[in-house]
């Protein structure tokens, strides 16, 4: 079974205004809330092209509880360590195509709940791969994402790491089986600035040697790199305008997955769901419906890289 794992998890109020400024009341429209957290966003796209997953996540408060009500409601497994703060509240605002997006840093989680959250994992038996994604919570060190993947390495469970910390590079020595960076994660990780396609094949490179099985570099607008040891592949991204990118990259991951965890020969193939996920969902409020994922799909080309 694929479980995702969301430490920091939110309720996302997208709405959209024609003008924002200070020292007036700004009117706004197009409201959209989401029960969200990177790793949630994962199971919710996974769930779209027929991959089952279960949920883990640390809840508080009312929010919290919207969140895993939410999600129970429709069906899907959710193990939730349960805090006495309250799970963040998250604000994106787009103005004409331009994003203002207001997180917050969401609730204290004591040692106590982190250590609940690592015997919670030690204890699904059947927990064969592990999606790693987001922030870590308030109160919780960076050296959390070694004690999670030391329990992972133990029961033998194979480990997605989408994060930004610059944890990320020790990690490698844990041998994930896939990384997901972009390239501003790039830039701060790794310092090291991804400006034509010599950057993008020389970072796939050094990641795998560090430690990484597979790597999947998006860059945006730019497109998207994969590495898996032997090939290397260039996919290109589908133009559309932009109305919030905030699910935009865990909804690719979790087409990608989709594809690739079944079928890992089949890199085109996930590389152009992928592509076509991140442009609709792009283009959506929240994580929208996924409607033009079949259109966008067919006209996307990916390309191997000798």
């Amino acid at each position: 079974m694929i479980y995702t794992l969301t430490i920091n998890p939110a309720i996302d109020m997208h709405i959209s205004a024609n003008e924002m400024a200070f020292g007036k009341v700004n009117r706004t429209k197009d409201a959209v809330y989401s029960a969200n957290g990177k790793g949630i966003n994962v199971s919710a796209a996974l769930r779209h092209f027929g991959i089952e997953s279960e949920i883990i996540g640390i809840f508080g408060g009312f929010s919290g509880e919207y969140i895993v009500d939410y999600y129970k409601s429709r069906g899907y497994k959710v193990y939730g360590v349960k805090i006495d703060g309250i799970t963040r509240i998250n604000v994106f605002v787009e103005v004409n195509g331009n994003e203002c997006n207001l997180v917050n840093n969401g609730p204290l989680v004591s040692q106590n709940k982190q250590k609940e959250l690592l015997d919670l994992i030690d204890k699904l038996e059947d927990m064969d791969t592990l999606v790693i994604s987001g922030s870590m919570a308030n109160g919780i060190d960076d050296t959390y994402y070694e004690q999670l993947l030391d329990v992972c390495k133990a029961k033998n469970t194979k480990v997605i790491l989408d994060i930004s910390s610059v944890k990320l590079k020790a990690l490698l020595r844990y041998k994930p089986l896939l990384i997901k960076p972009n390239d501003e994660e790039i830039k701060g990780i790794f310092d090291f600035d991804i400006v034509d396609e010599k950057d993008a094949v020389y970072m796939l490179l050094k990641l795998y040697e560090m430690g990484a099985q597979n790597v999947l570099i998006t860059l945006g607008e730019k497109g998207s790199y994969f590495y898996n040891g032997t090939d290397t592949y260039f996919c290109e991204p589908y133009p559309v305008k932009l109305k919030s990118s905030v699910c935009a990259g865990d909804c690719y991951l979790a087409a990608f997955l989709s594809e690739w965890l079944t079928k890992p020969e089949n890199v085109e193939g996930a590389m152009t769901l992928a592509s076509a996920t991140g442009a609709n969902v792009a283009e959506s409020s929240g994580m929208g419906d996924f409607a033009n994922v079949d259109k966008y799909r067919k006209k996307i080309k990916v390309r191997k890289i000798l």
